[in-house]
Protein backbone atom coordinates (compact mmCIF):
# COMPACT_ATOMS: atom_id res chain seq x y z
CA UNK A 1 0.00 0.00 0.00
CA UNK A 2 1.52 3.49 -1.04
CA UNK A 3 2.69 5.38 1.97
CA UNK A 4 0.27 7.89 3.25
CA UNK A 5 1.16 11.59 3.20
CA UNK A 6 -1.70 13.34 4.66
CA UNK A 7 -0.05 15.89 7.32
CA UNK A 8 -2.96 17.42 8.85
CA UNK A 9 -5.41 15.66 10.81
CA UNK A 10 -4.61 12.08 11.29
CA UNK A 11 -7.21 11.60 13.33
CA UNK A 12 -9.95 11.94 10.93
CA UNK A 13 -12.46 9.33 9.73
CA UNK A 14 -13.83 8.89 6.33
CA UNK A 15 -17.58 9.14 5.24
CA UNK A 16 -19.61 6.61 3.44
CA UNK A 17 -22.35 7.68 1.77
CA UNK A 18 -25.01 5.65 -0.84
CA UNK A 19 -26.27 6.79 -4.06
CA UNK A 20 -28.88 5.02 -4.96
CA UNK A 21 -29.96 3.22 -7.99
CA UNK A 22 -32.41 0.66 -7.17
CA UNK A 23 -31.08 -2.01 -9.01
CA UNK A 24 -27.62 -1.80 -8.99
CA UNK A 25 -25.01 0.32 -10.71
CA UNK A 26 -23.69 -2.24 -13.03
CA UNK A 27 -25.94 -2.33 -15.94
CA UNK A 28 -26.53 -5.97 -15.34
CA UNK A 29 -27.40 -5.90 -12.33
CA UNK A 30 -30.68 -6.44 -11.91
CA UNK A 31 -30.56 -9.86 -14.19
CA UNK A 32 -29.13 -11.23 -11.46
CA UNK A 33 -31.12 -13.79 -9.60
CA UNK A 34 -31.55 -12.42 -6.14
CA UNK A 35 -31.77 -8.68 -7.06
CA UNK A 36 -34.80 -6.71 -6.52
CA UNK A 37 -36.12 -5.41 -9.96
CA UNK A 38 -39.08 -3.13 -8.56
CA UNK A 39 -37.34 -1.26 -5.66
CA UNK A 40 -37.80 2.43 -7.12
CA UNK A 41 -41.84 1.95 -6.47
CA UNK A 42 -41.33 -0.09 -3.58
CA UNK A 43 -41.62 1.96 0.17
CA UNK A 44 -40.08 -0.82 1.80
CA UNK A 45 -37.31 -1.29 -0.41
CA UNK A 46 -36.67 1.85 0.10
CA UNK A 47 -37.17 2.31 4.15
CA UNK A 48 -34.77 -1.69 4.15
CA UNK A 49 -32.24 0.62 2.29
CA UNK A 50 -32.15 3.72 4.48
CA UNK A 51 -31.97 1.35 7.67
CA UNK A 52 -29.36 -0.81 6.20
CA UNK A 53 -27.26 2.35 5.89
CA UNK A 54 -28.23 3.65 9.25
CA UNK A 55 -27.24 0.27 11.15
CA UNK A 56 -23.72 0.74 9.30
CA UNK A 57 -23.38 4.04 10.20
CA UNK A 58 -23.40 5.75 6.79
CA UNK A 59 -23.45 8.94 6.65
CA UNK A 60 -26.00 9.63 4.36
CA UNK A 61 -28.89 8.11 1.70
CA UNK A 62 -28.65 10.01 -1.56
CA UNK A 63 -31.50 9.46 -4.62
CA UNK A 64 -30.29 11.57 -7.58
CA UNK A 65 -32.78 12.95 -9.83
CA UNK A 66 -33.49 13.56 -13.53
CA UNK A 67 -36.17 15.66 -15.52
CA UNK A 68 -36.66 13.64 -18.82
CA UNK A 69 -35.98 10.30 -19.44
CA UNK A 70 -35.88 7.61 -22.43
CA UNK A 71 -36.48 3.99 -22.90
CA UNK A 72 -33.07 3.89 -24.95
CA UNK A 73 -31.47 4.08 -21.04
CA UNK A 74 -32.76 0.65 -20.83
CA UNK A 75 -29.67 -1.33 -21.25
CA UNK A 76 -27.34 1.07 -19.18
CA UNK A 77 -29.21 1.81 -15.94
CA UNK A 78 -32.98 0.92 -16.09
CA UNK A 79 -33.41 2.15 -12.99
CA UNK A 80 -32.33 5.46 -13.78
CA UNK A 81 -35.16 6.16 -16.40
CA UNK A 82 -38.30 6.72 -13.99
CA UNK A 83 -38.23 6.59 -10.15
CA UNK A 84 -39.99 8.58 -7.48
CA UNK A 85 -39.43 12.46 -7.14
CA UNK A 86 -36.79 13.01 -4.71
CA UNK A 87 -38.64 15.31 -2.13
CA UNK A 88 -41.49 12.80 -1.62
CA UNK A 89 -39.47 10.38 -1.32
CA UNK A 90 -37.15 11.76 1.30
CA UNK A 91 -39.92 12.97 3.48
CA UNK A 92 -41.11 9.36 3.69
CA UNK A 93 -37.49 7.97 5.08
CA UNK A 94 -37.76 10.77 7.56
CA UNK A 95 -40.28 8.94 9.48
CA UNK A 96 -38.73 5.56 9.44
CA UNK A 97 -35.14 6.34 10.25
CA UNK A 98 -33.29 8.37 13.19
CA UNK A 99 -29.90 9.55 12.36
CA UNK A 100 -28.96 8.90 8.87
CA UNK A 101 -28.22 11.72 6.38
CA UNK A 102 -30.68 12.16 3.51
CA UNK A 103 -30.34 14.40 0.44
CA UNK A 104 -32.53 15.93 -1.76
CA UNK A 105 -31.62 16.51 -5.48
CA UNK A 106 -32.78 19.94 -6.82
CA UNK A 107 -31.95 21.11 -10.51
CA UNK A 108 -31.45 24.76 -10.47
CA UNK A 109 -32.36 25.32 -13.98
CA UNK A 110 -35.72 24.62 -14.06
CA UNK A 111 -37.11 25.87 -10.07
CA UNK A 112 -37.41 29.05 -8.38
CA UNK A 113 -35.21 29.73 -5.32
CA UNK A 114 -38.40 30.55 -3.10
CA UNK A 115 -39.77 27.08 -3.62
CA UNK A 116 -36.49 25.11 -2.83
CA UNK A 117 -35.79 27.41 0.11
CA UNK A 118 -39.22 26.49 1.70
CA UNK A 119 -39.42 22.58 0.47
CA UNK A 120 -35.82 22.16 1.78
CA UNK A 121 -36.33 23.91 5.38
CA UNK A 122 -39.86 22.48 6.05
CA UNK A 123 -37.45 18.87 5.03
CA UNK A 124 -35.32 19.85 7.72
CA UNK A 125 -37.54 20.06 10.34
CA UNK A 126 -39.47 16.76 9.72
CA UNK A 127 -35.80 14.89 9.77
CA UNK A 128 -34.69 17.18 12.84
CA UNK A 129 -32.16 18.32 11.16
CA UNK A 130 -30.87 15.30 8.71
CA UNK A 131 -30.87 17.07 5.27
CA UNK A 132 -28.90 18.25 3.10
CA UNK A 133 -29.54 19.85 -0.96
CA UNK A 134 -27.49 18.26 -3.78
CA UNK A 135 -27.32 21.43 -6.28
CA UNK A 136 -27.63 20.89 -9.89
CA UNK A 137 -27.89 22.53 -13.10
CA UNK A 138 -28.80 19.52 -15.10
CA UNK A 139 -26.76 17.53 -18.62
CA UNK A 140 -29.69 16.62 -20.29
CA UNK A 141 -31.08 18.70 -23.19
CA UNK A 142 -34.07 16.79 -23.44
CA UNK A 143 -35.66 18.71 -20.37
CA UNK A 144 -35.77 21.85 -21.48
CA UNK A 145 -38.76 19.82 -23.98
CA UNK A 146 -40.46 19.02 -20.70
CA UNK A 147 -40.37 22.60 -18.80
CA UNK A 148 -42.17 25.06 -21.94
CA UNK A 149 -38.38 25.82 -23.36
CA UNK A 150 -37.32 25.35 -26.75
CA UNK A 151 -34.02 24.48 -25.83
CA UNK A 152 -31.33 23.63 -22.85
CA UNK A 153 -29.61 26.79 -21.56
CA UNK A 154 -25.54 26.73 -22.19
CA UNK A 155 -22.84 25.60 -19.38
CA UNK A 156 -22.40 29.67 -18.66
CA UNK A 157 -26.05 30.24 -18.65
CA UNK A 158 -26.85 27.52 -16.28
CA UNK A 159 -24.40 28.34 -13.97
CA UNK A 160 -24.89 31.79 -13.68
CA UNK A 161 -28.41 30.97 -13.19
CA UNK A 162 -26.80 28.72 -10.18
CA UNK A 163 -24.93 31.05 -8.39
CA UNK A 164 -27.72 33.65 -7.75
CA UNK A 165 -30.25 30.79 -7.15
CA UNK A 166 -28.03 29.44 -3.95
CA UNK A 167 -27.15 32.51 -2.68
CA UNK A 168 -30.93 33.58 -2.72
CA UNK A 169 -31.83 30.08 -1.09
CA UNK A 170 -29.30 30.44 1.43
CA UNK A 171 -30.04 34.46 2.43
CA UNK A 172 -33.66 32.39 2.35
CA UNK A 173 -32.91 30.06 5.11
CA UNK A 174 -31.62 33.00 7.20
CA UNK A 175 -34.48 35.15 6.82
CA UNK A 176 -36.16 34.18 9.95
CA UNK A 177 -33.14 34.59 13.08
CA UNK A 178 -33.45 31.86 15.32
CA UNK A 179 -35.06 33.60 18.18
CA UNK A 180 -37.76 35.61 16.47
CA UNK A 181 -40.57 33.51 17.65
CA UNK A 182 -40.90 34.72 20.93
CA UNK A 183 -44.40 33.28 21.71
CA UNK A 184 -45.03 35.42 25.18
CA UNK A 185 -48.59 34.02 26.10
CA UNK A 186 -48.41 37.11 29.15
CA UNK A 187 -47.50 40.02 26.83
CA UNK A 188 -48.87 38.85 23.41
CA UNK A 189 -45.91 38.90 21.62
CA UNK A 190 -45.31 36.18 19.51
CA UNK A 191 -42.86 37.19 16.72
CA UNK A 192 -40.00 40.01 17.46
CA UNK A 193 -40.29 41.36 13.62
CA UNK A 194 -37.04 43.58 14.26
CA UNK A 195 -35.70 39.72 13.89
CA UNK A 196 -37.49 39.12 10.79
CA UNK A 197 -35.94 40.16 7.49
CA UNK A 198 -37.30 40.84 4.10
CA UNK A 199 -34.44 40.62 1.40
CA UNK A 200 -35.83 43.16 -1.56
CA UNK A 201 -33.39 40.77 -3.95
CA UNK A 202 -33.29 42.32 -7.35
CA UNK A 203 -30.53 40.30 -9.58
CA UNK A 204 -29.90 40.02 -12.75
CA UNK A 205 -32.59 36.44 -12.65
CA UNK A 206 -34.33 36.64 -9.75
CA UNK A 207 -36.56 39.08 -7.87
CA UNK A 208 -37.57 37.57 -4.61
CA UNK A 209 -39.09 40.23 -1.70
CA UNK A 210 -39.10 37.63 1.51
CA UNK A 211 -38.81 36.50 4.10
CA UNK A 212 -39.40 32.77 3.99
CA UNK A 213 -42.36 31.24 5.51
CA UNK A 214 -40.80 28.46 7.05
CA UNK A 215 -38.30 29.76 10.08
CA UNK A 216 -34.80 29.10 10.22
CA UNK A 217 -34.23 25.60 9.64
CA UNK A 218 -32.31 23.36 12.36
CA UNK A 219 -29.47 23.06 10.88
CA UNK A 220 -29.03 27.51 10.47
CA UNK A 221 -27.97 26.79 6.83
CA UNK A 222 -28.72 23.43 5.22
CA UNK A 223 -25.48 21.50 3.90
CA UNK A 224 -25.20 21.70 0.28
CA UNK A 225 -23.65 19.25 -2.61
CA UNK A 226 -22.78 19.81 -5.66
CA UNK A 227 -20.89 17.17 -8.60
CA UNK A 228 -19.38 17.71 -11.43
CA UNK A 229 -15.20 17.84 -13.45
CA UNK A 230 -15.50 21.11 -15.43
CA UNK A 231 -14.09 24.63 -14.03
CA UNK A 232 -17.31 26.00 -13.18
CA UNK A 233 -18.79 23.22 -11.63
CA UNK A 234 -15.37 23.24 -9.21
CA UNK A 235 -16.23 27.13 -8.46
CA UNK A 236 -19.44 26.35 -7.35
CA UNK A 237 -18.36 23.48 -5.44
CA UNK A 238 -15.49 25.90 -3.89
CA UNK A 239 -18.05 28.40 -2.92
CA UNK A 240 -21.05 26.99 -1.82
CA UNK A 241 -20.71 23.44 -1.20
CA UNK A 242 -20.05 20.79 1.91
CA UNK A 243 -19.28 17.86 -0.16
CA UNK A 244 -18.51 17.40 -3.70
CA UNK A 245 -19.30 13.70 -5.57
CA UNK A 246 -17.17 13.10 -8.52
CA UNK A 247 -16.64 10.52 -10.62
CA UNK A 248 -12.84 9.38 -11.04
CA UNK A 249 -11.53 5.92 -11.78
CA UNK A 250 -7.83 7.11 -12.04
CA UNK A 251 -6.03 7.06 -8.42
CA UNK A 252 -3.69 10.35 -9.86
CA UNK A 253 -6.42 11.75 -11.78
CA UNK A 254 -8.30 11.76 -8.36
CA UNK A 255 -5.33 13.22 -6.27
CA UNK A 256 -5.46 16.14 -8.89
CA UNK A 257 -9.12 16.37 -8.60
CA UNK A 258 -8.80 16.91 -4.86
CA UNK A 259 -5.97 18.87 -4.79
CA UNK A 260 -7.62 21.55 -7.45
CA UNK A 261 -10.94 21.79 -5.18
CA UNK A 262 -9.09 22.36 -2.44
CA UNK A 263 -6.63 24.98 -4.01
CA UNK A 264 -9.76 26.91 -4.75
CA UNK A 265 -11.08 27.01 -1.04
CA UNK A 266 -9.26 29.93 0.24
CA UNK A 267 -10.50 32.49 -1.70
CA UNK A 268 -14.09 32.05 -1.09
CA UNK A 269 -12.49 32.05 2.53
CA UNK A 270 -12.81 29.21 3.68
CA UNK A 271 -11.21 25.92 4.67
CA UNK A 272 -10.48 22.57 3.74
CA UNK A 273 -12.35 21.01 6.60
CA UNK A 274 -15.65 22.33 4.94
CA UNK A 275 -15.56 20.92 2.19
CA UNK A 276 -15.49 17.11 1.80
CA UNK A 277 -14.44 15.16 -1.94
CA UNK A 278 -16.79 11.84 -2.22
CA UNK A 279 -15.77 10.12 -5.39
CA UNK A 280 -18.30 7.28 -6.38
CA UNK A 281 -17.34 3.64 -5.20
CA UNK A 282 -18.61 0.88 -7.01
CA UNK A 283 -17.60 -2.14 -4.42
CA UNK A 284 -18.41 -5.12 -6.10
CA UNK A 285 -16.82 -7.52 -2.66
CA UNK A 286 -17.32 -11.49 -1.68
CA UNK A 287 -16.50 -13.29 1.23
CA UNK A 288 -13.44 -14.26 -0.41
CA UNK A 289 -11.27 -13.07 -3.63
CA UNK A 290 -12.92 -15.78 -5.57
CA UNK A 291 -16.51 -15.50 -4.35
CA UNK A 292 -16.51 -11.72 -5.62
CA UNK A 293 -14.80 -12.55 -9.06
CA UNK A 294 -17.05 -15.33 -9.58
CA UNK A 295 -20.08 -12.38 -8.89
CA UNK A 296 -18.12 -10.00 -11.72
CA UNK A 297 -18.10 -12.88 -13.70
CA UNK A 298 -21.89 -13.61 -13.39
CA UNK A 299 -23.08 -10.02 -13.97
CA UNK A 300 -20.44 -9.60 -17.32
CA UNK A 301 -22.37 -12.56 -18.60
CA UNK A 302 -25.67 -10.68 -17.92
CA UNK A 303 -24.77 -8.02 -20.09
CA UNK A 304 -26.69 -7.11 -22.93
CA UNK A 305 -24.65 -5.49 -25.45
CA UNK A 306 -23.79 -4.69 -29.00
CA UNK A 307 -20.20 -4.45 -28.55
CA UNK A 308 -19.29 -1.68 -29.81
CA UNK A 309 -15.69 -1.01 -29.30
CA UNK A 310 -15.02 2.49 -30.50
CA UNK A 311 -15.85 4.05 -27.60
CA UNK A 312 -13.44 1.96 -25.57
CA UNK A 313 -10.79 2.23 -28.45
CA UNK A 314 -11.01 6.35 -27.65
CA UNK A 315 -10.83 5.35 -24.09
CA UNK A 316 -7.73 3.33 -24.00
CA UNK A 317 -5.80 4.91 -27.05
CA UNK A 318 -5.80 1.79 -28.83
CA UNK A 319 -7.70 0.56 -31.78
CA UNK A 320 -9.32 -2.43 -31.02
CA UNK A 321 -11.88 -2.46 -33.67
CA UNK A 322 -9.79 -4.81 -36.39
CA UNK A 323 -10.03 -7.80 -33.55
CA UNK A 324 -11.95 -10.73 -32.29
CA UNK A 325 -13.61 -10.25 -29.26
CA UNK A 326 -12.08 -12.80 -27.39
CA UNK A 327 -8.35 -11.62 -28.89
CA UNK A 328 -6.32 -11.36 -26.65
CA UNK A 329 -5.51 -7.98 -25.94
CA UNK A 330 -3.03 -6.29 -28.43
CA UNK A 331 0.65 -6.25 -27.50
CA UNK A 332 1.00 -2.74 -28.35
CA UNK A 333 3.83 -0.73 -27.09
CA UNK A 334 1.86 1.73 -24.61
CA UNK A 335 4.76 4.37 -24.54
CA UNK A 336 3.15 5.35 -28.16
CA UNK A 337 -0.50 6.35 -26.58
CA UNK A 338 -1.72 9.30 -25.97
CA UNK A 339 -1.44 8.79 -21.93
CA UNK A 340 0.03 5.58 -21.94
CA UNK A 341 0.05 6.08 -17.64
CA UNK A 342 -3.72 6.45 -17.82
CA UNK A 343 -3.94 3.80 -20.35
CA UNK A 344 -2.06 1.22 -17.96
CA UNK A 345 -3.94 2.03 -15.21
CA UNK A 346 -6.88 1.47 -17.11
CA UNK A 347 -5.79 -1.94 -18.14
CA UNK A 348 -4.71 -2.85 -14.81
CA UNK A 349 -8.15 -1.67 -13.28
CA UNK A 350 -10.05 -4.66 -15.59
CA UNK A 351 -7.26 -6.82 -15.02
CA UNK A 352 -7.67 -6.84 -10.97
CA UNK A 353 -11.39 -7.21 -11.90
CA UNK A 354 -10.86 -10.47 -13.79
CA UNK A 355 -8.40 -11.54 -11.78
CA UNK A 356 -5.29 -12.58 -14.14
CA UNK A 357 -3.41 -10.51 -16.70
CA UNK A 358 -3.54 -11.90 -19.93
CA UNK A 359 -7.49 -10.43 -20.19
CA UNK A 360 -9.27 -10.75 -23.96
CA UNK A 361 -11.12 -7.73 -25.60
CA UNK A 362 -14.05 -8.82 -24.17
CA UNK A 363 -12.95 -9.12 -21.12
CA UNK A 364 -11.75 -5.45 -21.03
CA UNK A 365 -15.27 -4.10 -22.55
CA UNK A 366 -16.98 -5.94 -19.55
CA UNK A 367 -14.76 -3.55 -17.76
CA UNK A 368 -15.87 -0.37 -19.13
CA UNK A 369 -19.51 -1.23 -19.79
CA UNK A 370 -19.24 -1.28 -15.78
CA UNK A 371 -17.71 2.00 -15.31
CA UNK A 372 -18.80 3.96 -18.24
CA UNK A 373 -20.67 6.53 -15.94
CA UNK A 374 -17.38 7.09 -14.75
CA UNK A 375 -17.17 5.28 -11.52
CA UNK A 376 -14.61 3.19 -10.11
CA UNK A 377 -15.77 -0.57 -9.46
CA UNK A 378 -13.16 -3.01 -7.32
CA UNK A 379 -13.60 -6.24 -6.96
CA UNK A 380 -12.65 -8.48 -4.19
CA UNK A 381 -12.17 -9.26 -0.60
CA UNK A 382 -13.50 -6.97 2.20
CA UNK A 383 -10.07 -6.64 3.00
CA UNK A 384 -8.96 -5.64 -0.79
CA UNK A 385 -11.49 -3.23 -1.40
CA UNK A 386 -10.42 -1.63 2.23
CA UNK A 387 -6.97 -1.94 1.08
CA UNK A 388 -7.99 0.55 -2.32
CA UNK A 389 -10.29 2.78 -0.17
CA UNK A 390 -7.70 3.37 2.64
CA UNK A 391 -4.72 4.25 0.09
CA UNK A 392 -7.25 6.64 -1.99
CA UNK A 393 -8.23 8.09 1.64
CA UNK A 394 -4.94 8.35 3.16
CA UNK A 395 -3.58 9.80 0.20
CA UNK A 396 -5.57 12.98 -0.53
CA UNK A 397 -7.63 11.32 -3.25
CA UNK A 398 -11.18 11.25 -0.96
CA UNK A 399 -12.15 12.39 1.84
CA UNK A 400 -14.88 8.93 1.68
CA UNK A 401 -17.11 7.54 -0.94
CA UNK A 402 -19.81 7.85 -2.49
CA UNK A 403 -21.24 3.97 -3.05
CA UNK A 404 -23.04 2.53 -6.11
CA UNK A 405 -23.71 -0.60 -4.95
CA UNK A 406 -23.51 -2.94 -7.92
CA UNK A 407 -26.64 -5.22 -7.80
CA UNK A 408 -29.25 -4.40 -5.05
CA UNK A 409 -29.85 -5.10 -1.93
CA UNK A 410 -27.24 -7.87 -1.97
CA UNK A 411 -24.39 -5.76 -2.94
CA UNK A 412 -25.07 -3.46 -0.56
CA UNK A 413 -25.52 -5.66 2.35
CA UNK A 414 -22.23 -7.27 2.03
CA UNK A 415 -20.83 -4.19 2.00
CA UNK A 416 -22.60 -2.97 5.45
CA UNK A 417 -21.49 -6.24 7.39
CA UNK A 418 -18.25 -7.06 5.82
CA UNK A 419 -16.33 -3.84 4.75
CA UNK A 420 -17.59 -1.80 6.96
CA UNK A 421 -16.32 -3.60 9.87
CA UNK A 422 -12.47 -3.71 8.69
CA UNK A 423 -12.83 0.07 7.88
CA UNK A 424 -13.62 -0.08 11.94
CA UNK A 425 -11.22 -2.45 12.65
CA UNK A 426 -8.45 -0.16 10.82
CA UNK A 427 -9.75 3.04 12.98
CA UNK A 428 -11.16 4.90 9.51
CA UNK A 429 -14.85 4.66 10.17
CA UNK A 430 -16.87 5.43 12.85
CA UNK A 431 -18.37 2.74 15.28
CA UNK A 432 -21.42 5.27 16.72
CA UNK A 433 -22.76 8.37 14.88
CA UNK A 434 -21.07 11.19 17.00
CA UNK A 435 -24.37 13.64 16.49
CA UNK A 436 -27.79 13.58 14.95
CA UNK A 437 -27.66 15.99 12.11
CA UNK A 438 -26.07 15.69 9.02
CA UNK A 439 -23.49 18.43 9.87
CA UNK A 440 -22.88 16.93 12.98
CA UNK A 441 -21.65 13.85 10.76
CA UNK A 442 -19.28 16.18 8.93
CA UNK A 443 -17.82 17.73 11.74
CA UNK A 444 -19.73 21.10 10.61
CA UNK A 445 -20.78 23.74 13.46
CA UNK A 446 -24.11 25.10 12.86
CA UNK A 447 -23.95 29.00 11.64
CA UNK A 448 -25.36 32.30 13.14
CA UNK A 449 -27.81 33.83 10.67
CA UNK A 450 -26.26 36.62 8.85
CA UNK A 451 -28.67 39.01 9.68
CA UNK A 452 -27.59 38.30 13.44
CA UNK A 453 -24.12 38.44 12.73
CA UNK A 454 -24.76 41.82 10.56
CA UNK A 455 -26.60 43.22 13.91
CA UNK A 456 -23.89 42.38 15.88
CA UNK A 457 -20.94 44.20 13.76
CA UNK A 458 -23.37 47.26 13.88
CA UNK A 459 -23.72 47.17 17.39
CA UNK A 460 -20.16 46.62 18.51
CA UNK A 461 -19.61 50.05 15.73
Amino acid sequence: MTQPNYSQNQNRKLHLGLFLFSTGYHPAGWRLPEAVTDGAFDPKFLQRVAQKLEEGKFDFFFLGDALATSADMQYQFPSQMVRLEPFTMIAHLTAVTEKIGLIVTANTTYAEPYHIARMTASLDYLSQGRVAWNVVTGADARAALNFSRDKHWDNTKRYDYADEFVQLVKDLWDTWEDDAFVRNKETGVYVDESKVHALHHKGEHFSVAGPLNVARPPQGQIPLLSAGTSERSQELGAQFSNVIFTGQILFEEARKFYASVKSKLAKYGRSREELFIMPGLVPLVGRTEEEARAKYRELSSLLVTNYDLRPLSARIGMDLTGYSLDDPLPDLSLSSLPDPAESREFIRLAQNASGHEDITIRELFHYFAAVVRGHLLLVGSPEQIADEMERWFLNEAADGFNLCSPYMPGGLDLFVDLVVPELQRRGLFRTEYEGTTFREHFGLKRPASRFAKQKAVLGNG
